[in-house]
């Protein structure tokens, strides 16, 4: 199933946690939707799922309005909340058999079973939940929101706080169950929507700030700038080469600069002409790719 949001902003009193946003997720994708603490992502999440009334905006889902009252559709949707509310003193089989109900769930028995192979909670089965670790905590909501056979699974921060064998195992479940169904992934961890998404969503104080592929955002196809490294011959005055149009930063390193552009355009030519008009002898140019983790601070820092 598609899931869309058009143009949805949420007030707090006068804090605006989000601020016209608009995204688009195709069936089957796996999206990361990444920002710092506070930029917005749960109060999106809790929208799309309808357990939180827009301001203004409109969320869809396979073509059908999401609401509050719209019970029919949020059944195609499964929810794992920030910090995986559960009730700790129920049996893991005893609140997916309750969970179940609540969806009218017919021969519940077989479908808890199922959800417990499914989450690998099969040793864990006959515990209360209090006595399990994170890591198993964290399987048990992730049953309980596939219960009922969403098509959409969105999952709010599903790895924080998880050891890294731990991890492993949720970024392994994650990635199978996004086999069958659309997975929105939200996290603040840039290592962890590497490994799990296909695609990244970036927000940052309520708008979105970047939206591709990985490889798109890393090699700095979204405006955010380029990184090149450039060796000259012999020393190039600091002064002249900041000036270069396009040039944001730049630093001394060995025998290099390593220059940051404003993305307006590729800097490439301009430092080969600066070179020339500077009676210098240009070594090595070469583009640097970044990492998701540098990106993500150009796109997150110093935002007005």
């Amino acid at each position: 199933m598609t899931v869309e949001t058009s143009n949805i902003t949420k007030l707090f009193g006068k804090q605006k946690a989000l601020d016209n946003v608009s995204i688009s997720v195709k069936q089957g994708e796996l999206i990361g939707f990444l920002g710092p603490n506070g930029a917005g992502k749960s109060t999106l999440m809790k929208i799309v799922n309808g357990y939180l009334p827009a301001d203004s905006g409109e969320v869809f889902v396979n073509g059908q309005r999401v609401t509050p009252q719209n019970l029919e559709i949020r059944r195609n949707i499964g929810y794992l909340p920030e910090n995986n509310p559960l009730y700790t003193d129920l049996y893991i089989k005893e609140f997916l058999e309750i969970t179940a109900g609540f969806y009218r769930i017919p021969n519940k028995k077989k479908r808890v079973d199922e959800m417990i192979e499914l989450t690998g909670l099969g040793e864990e089965q006959h515990k209360k939940i209090r006595a399990l670790s994170k890591g198993y905590r964290q399987r048990v909501g992730l049953a309980q929101a596939l219960i009922h056979n969403p098509s959409v699974l969105i999952l709010d921060e599903p790895t924080t706080g998880l050891d890294p064998n731990q991890l492993e195992e949720i970024r392994g479940l994650i990635r199978d169950i996004s086999k069958e169904k659309t997975v929105i992934f939200s996290s603040h961890i840039m290592q962890e929507v590497e490994a799990v998404c296909n695609r990244v969503i970036i927000i940052n104080k309520g708008r979105i700030v970047a939206n591709g592929s990985i490889a798109e955002i890393k090699s700095g196809n979204l405006s955010q700038g380029q990184i090149v490294l450039a060796e000259f011959n012999k020393k190039a005055d600091e002064a002249k080469l900041a000036a270069v149009r396009g040039v944001k930063n730049l630093q001394a390193e060995e025998n290099f600069w390593i220059i940051e552009s404003d993305g307006e355009q590729d800097i490439r030519p301009l430092l080969f002409q600066f070179a020339v008009e500077n009676k210098l002898v240009l070594l090595t140019l070469q583009e640097k790719q970044q990492n998701l983790e540098n990106v993500f601070h150009q796109l997150t820092q110093n935002q007005n």
